[in-house]
């Protein structure tokens, strides 16, 4: 085998450290390639301890409650804002203890529906991000082994310069490679989000109970 083609089979056994950790996790799990453990699904009671959410009472027919609950369950409003508009909150529900316990359940009911929706949406699109890229690195893996089969031809060592067919074949090879080398580094970014999104539903439940 020549020099060249034994580069083309380095890196096509390299592929596998191009995603780092993430495509490690794709052989064991094609529906999810995070280092992240993967939790399926959240539930209200793992970020709360106040009053039974159920018996609270429907959060999205409270109009105050849902506007609040919205707003502060969007990563737009800062954590540090969080309290002061709780504090408002509360200030108009009165001195009644069960209807101020009531009206925060029924925001933090809010907060866990609109994070927890949102958290859905990004598990499942990770889950199709991974997809594409495991058909993305069989394709590169059939483009190398293409490239090593020109190259190790016998009239390959003649030619002068390389055919137009397999220029293109290495020029679609490196433009791949290097999509599938940026959509791993991105991938990286994009498996912290649900982690970062209970961190989220996490603080809010604390802020919330800390009020009733």
């Amino acid at each position: 085998m020549n020099r060249p083609a034994l580069r083309i089979l380095g890196l096509t056994f390299g592929l596998a450290s191009l995603a780092g950790p993430a495509l490690a996790q794709l052989r064991q799990d094609p529906d999810w390639p995070c280092v992240q453990r993967k939790v399926a699904t959240l539930s209200p009671g793992q970020f709360w301890t106040g009053p039974d959410v159920a018996a609270a009472g429907d959060w999205g027919s409270d109009n105050d409650a849902a506007v609040l609950a919205q707003k502060i369950a969007s990563r737009r409003t800062d954590l540090s804002e969080v309290g002061p508009l709780l504090d408002a909150y509360a200030g108009k529900l009165g001195t009644d203890k069960d209807a101020k316990d009531k009206g925060l359940t029924r925001v933090y009911a809010g907060v866990f529906e609109v994070i927890n929706g949102e958290r859905d949406k990004i598990v499942g699109g990770i889950a199709r991000y991974a997809q594409g890229q495991r058909r993305m690195a069989e394709r590169i893996r059939d483009e190398a082994d293409k490239i090593s089969q020109v190259k190790d031809a016998p009239s390959a060592s003649d030619a002068t310069e390389l055919p137009k067919d397999q220029s293109d074949l290495e020029t679609k090879f490196a433009w791949d490679r290097r999509i599938f080398q940026e959509r791993s580094q991105s991938l990286t970014y994009v498996c912290e989000v649900p982690q970062l999104l209970e961190q989220r539903l996490g603080d809010i439940a604390r802020l919330i109970q800390a009020r009733l």
